[in-house]
């Protein structure tokens, strides 16, 4: 009841036309900036990695393994590196990539697809391939840029290879970048190895033909087993969407070949107490080569390093 003796009318839900305007105009600025915080398609096409002429860099068919000269030819990326601090040996250091097209265009997360479980696959390797390290950066604050850390275990000039997939052209692309860690660069001397034993317990084998000629398919053979007479399971895990990677590179450091094995169906493992994976690889050029094997065991991502020949 008022003073003057008489009911309070009920509150009132109807809003004059001029509320109802601002209350939808409210809610469509609210939608509008939802949807820009949304993430977004590609934004960049087929033509923005294509180039033209001799000595450019072509897209690669995952189903055809083979080297891939990353450093003789031109991309149609442009990569920049950029470390938080000056790389020291031993010390992990953080990185900031960033990938353009050749017209100056950011790539991020969205320009590529998913392979193997990741959208940016980064090949690290020191002068006398001896330090192999499989990196997967995470996108940046600014359009194009990846970020990453890393830790170098030898000094000299770290060369780092770029592996993704456009989602423009879904076929695999390459750049490469470097970086120095200061230092004197060791002198490295490797013998043609067919097993190594630094992962504890169990014992690699790179089954290889009598003769790997340069330019024919060769059929590789990996295998794990315990160590010991009495042989243990071997607790084979798969890694980026596969049970191993294998990783070539020349000693010019001029290129790689990323190999995945022919058994790609995770859910039929290989033998438990003798895994054996196999692989095919065409390399182009004679020399001597790094194979790198990279597995999961338990949970432990462990890497093998291989010296091979190949001949003419």
């Amino acid at each position: 009841m008022n003073e003057a003796g008489s009911a309070i009318p009920p509150y009132s839900l109807t809003m004059t036309p001029r509320n109802q305007i601002l209350l939808l105009t409210a809610g469509a600025l609210a939608l509008y900036l939802l949807v820009r915080l949304l993430p977004t398609g590609p934004s960049l096409n087929h033509m923005d990695f294509r180039m033209e002429g001799k000595g450019a860099l072509e897209f690669c068919d995952p189903a055809n393994p083979q080297f891939i000269p990353v450093v003789q030819v031109r991309s149609p990326i442009a990569l920049t590196l950029k470390p938080d601090r000056e790389p020291v040996r031993g010390q992990e250091v953080k990185f900031i990539l960033t990938m353009r097209t050749a017209s100056g265009k950011p790539i991020g997360p969205e320009d590529l697809l998913v392979a193997h479980t990741r959208k940016l696959h980064l090949l690290a390797v020191d002068p006398t391939l001896s330090d192999y390290q499989h990196l997967h950066p995470e996108p940046g604050r600014r359009a194009g840029e990846w970020v990453f850390t890393m830790t170098p275990e030898r000094a000299g000039l770290y060369r780092v290879f770029a592996d993704f997939t456009p989602a423009a052209t879904a076929r695999g692309l390459y750049g490469v970048v470097e970086f120095t860690v200061p230092g004197s660069v060791a002198v490295v001397t490797r013998s043609p190895n067919s097993t190594w034993q630094g992962a504890g317990r169990f014992n690699f084998e790179l089954v290889m033909p009598p003769v790997l000629r340069a330019g024919q398919a060769a059929d590789l053979v990996f295998r794990i087993q315990s160590q010991g007479a009495v042989k243990q399971p071997v607790p084979l895990q798969p890694v980026m969407g596969a049970f191993a990677h294998l990783v070539a590179f020349d000693e010019a450091r001029s290129g790689f070949a990323h190999l995945h094995p022919m058994e790609t169906d995770l859910s039929k493992p290989p033998d438990a107490l003798r895994p054996e994976l196999n692989f095919k690889v065409t390399i182009p050029a004679p020399g001597r080569y790094a194979i790198w094997a990279q597995v999961n065991l338990g949970g432990t991502e462990v890497f093998a390093p291989f010296w091979v020949d190949v001949l003419p």
